[in-house]
């Protein structure tokens, strides 16, 4: 039983090819209109909650700016990152993966476990006993699948134009239009920040042998779990 099933390794990779496309080119778009709002309008600078910086050329897609092309792509690759995430989810419930290896446990909302928990990976202490993940771990997977990437896909579908009379009632459940766009851009934001950490606990853990065991599935682990 390999480490990793195929399916895993499938998404995992595919989805990191679109996911940089989307945030590339949302950079791109971000430039086209760098403030936020809440509520169903706003257009001024005293009516954002937030301004966004110009990100520079190199981090978005084209490469230079044409809020088009850029739409283009994030167009492109929506499609396929949002067929990617139900067939994982499909995979996940089919092979028990999410049950065994993601759903936390009553016992491991302890307190003292968490502690316990968050100790050992400041401490970059990463064989924490039996089971594939850890808490965090879990904690961390479990919001990115169940929570972070469906978002992501469903404030895509309140802000986009052509999709907006079909899904009204979904921009009202969002708080608006803007509340949408802006929600869109914090779930982007987390999504970054798990990717670095999540980057950075590999290259603490051993990143030769986790990036083999994501391209090859490994060999099935009875013991400690890796670190990210």
């Amino acid at each position: 039983m390999k480490r990793h099933a195929l399916s895993t390794r499938l998404w995992h990779w595919l989805n990191l090819v679109f996911v940089v496309i989307l945030f590339m080119s949302g950079l791109t778009i971000s430039n086209a209109h760098p403030r936020l709002y809440w509520g169903d309008w706003g257009f001024a600078p005293e009516q954002a909650w937030l301004i966004l910086p110009r990100f520079p050329d190199w981090m978005t897609i084209p490469g230079y700016y044409s809020l088009a092309v850029a739409r283009d792509w994030h167009v492109l690759a929506a499609w396929p990152f949002a067929l990617l995430l139900l067939f994982m989810w499909v995979a996940m419930l089919a092979n028990r993966h999410f049950r065994r290896d993601i759903a936390t446990q009553r016992a491991e909302w302890q307190p003292a476990n968490i502690r316990r928990d968050v100790g050992a990976h400041l401490r970059l202490r990463f064989d924490h006993g039996p089971g594939k993940y850890n808490f965090l771990q879990k904690l961390a997977y479990g919001l990115v699948l169940g929570v972070f990437l469906p978002m992501m896909i469903f404030t895509g579908i309140a802000i986009s134009p052509g999709m907006e009379p079909s899904f009204s009632w979904l921009v009202e459940i969002l708080g608006g239009r803007q509340s949408a766009r802006s929600l869109h851009f914090l779930f982007a934001f987390a999504l970054l920040g798990f990717f670095v950490v999540h980057v950075l606990l590999v290259i603490l853990s051993g990143p030769l042998r986790q990036i083999r065991d994501m391209l090859t599935g490994g060999r099935h682990a009875e013991g400690p779990s890796d670190a990210a």
